[in-house]
């Protein structure tokens, strides 16, 4: 199996556009103004080298790179070309393909020449697309995932049981997909600190600090473990989610009560679109300066707007009073039909 990854994917679609863009840093996110409230959706490879990264607020990035171009957001031209990408990726041969985003997919193919094969993926999305990837190859879904970020960028590796722990044994377990930096945080309070220390850990003894299921999963993260068959049952949304970051900072409860209104009525428009009824709600504040929590609650399921909206209202009067508010999110989680693919996350058991 391959996990094929779109290098700098949205700054290279960008430079599509303006090729005079070509080499320079370049910094995507909001509506382009880094004296706005907005966070960086992603930066070229010469803005990365400044420590510029996905999620960084957009006025800390422009002071990093003082003479980076700095682009809005433009979601349609991202999707377009994604779109055509996954269409070169399904018209080759007796591929099975897996989509996990706008930019990255898992292939599953029999050959014996996986290395030949991924060149030829490449060459055929740079025909189609002018856009360059990476391709990861592994014998499970977990180390093909791994191995793109050796393979980065326009490169291909392999990942398999063979050369996992020699390849990542020493290196930490945030490294791994699936780990970020709180749970790699964790396991090295049990003194588990590198892959190789975590490949050789008795699942059951993570469980008592992550549980019954994700302790084991944790275990086999570590040994590159997991699914190893590649599905192309189309994914289905678990829930749809919106979140609106305010210029200036909601101090009056007419403000909060009017921003959760049209959260909300956002997030019912895309659910009630599914046709599925909605069986939890999730609202994120967060407060100034940056203190974000969420306030979360399963309801009985239903299609009723009106019962939804009132369930949202109902976690709203959580909010503390009086707290100016930079940040509100809503997310709505929807049942799942029978046949939908098991496992809801690229990461989670299943995929």
């Amino acid at each position: 199996m391959l996990h094929v990854d779109l290098d700098q994917f949205i700054a290279a679609v960008e430079v599509l556009r303006r090729p005079e863009l070509a080499g320079k840093p370049i910094i995507v996110g909001g509506r382009g103004d880094p004296t706005e409230r907005a966070v960086v959706s992603t930066a070229s490879y010469e803005a990365r080298a400044f420590g510029v990264g996905s999620g960084m607020p957009l006025r800390i990035a422009a002071r990093k790179v003082p003479d980076a171009v700095i682009l809005p957001v433009d979601q349609e031209a991202y999707l377009a070309a994604s779109d055509t990408v996954m269409a070169t990726l399904r018209s080759q041969p007796g591929v099975t393909v897996q989509v996990l985003g706008w930019d990255e997919a898992f292939l599953g193919i029999e050959t014996d020449g996986p290395e030949a094969f991924a060149r030829q993926v490449q060459a055929a999305v740079l025909e189609r697309t002018q856009l360059h990837c990476s391709v990861g190859i592994g014998d499970t879904l977990a180390r093909a995932k791994v191995a793109t970020g050796f393979a980065k960028p326009a490169g291909v590796f392999r990942l398999t049981a063979g050369n996992w722990l020699e390849v990542m044994g020493g290196r930490p377990t945030r490294d791994l997909w699936g780990v970020g930096a709180k749970v790699s945080g964790r396991l090295a309070a049990l003194g588990i600190t590198t892959v190789a220390e975590l490949a050789a850990s008795d699942p059951q003894d993570l469980v008592p600090e992550f549980g019954p299921k994700m302790g084991p999963w944790h275990a086999s993260l570590g040994r590159g473990d997991g699914a190893s068959v590649v599905d192309d049952t189309p994914w289905v949304a678990r829930g749809h989610s919106r979140e609106t970051t305010f210029q200036h900072d909601l101090t009056e409860p007419t403000q909060v009560d009017g921003a959760v209104r049209e959260l909300a009525a956002r997030v019912l428009e895309d659910v009630l679109a599914e046709g599925r009824p909605v069986i939890g709600l999730t609202l994120k504040i967060r407060y100034a300066p940056f203190d974000t929590t969420t306030r979360a609650r399963k309801i009985p399921g239903t299609s009723d707007g009106n019962e939804i909206l009132e369930r949202v209202l109902d976690l709203a009067g959580e909010i503390d009073a009086g707290r100016p508010i930079r940040l509100l999110g809503l997310r709505a989680e929807m049942a799942m039909p029978d046949n939908a693919r098991q496992g809801h996350t690229p990461t989670r058991g299943g995929w």
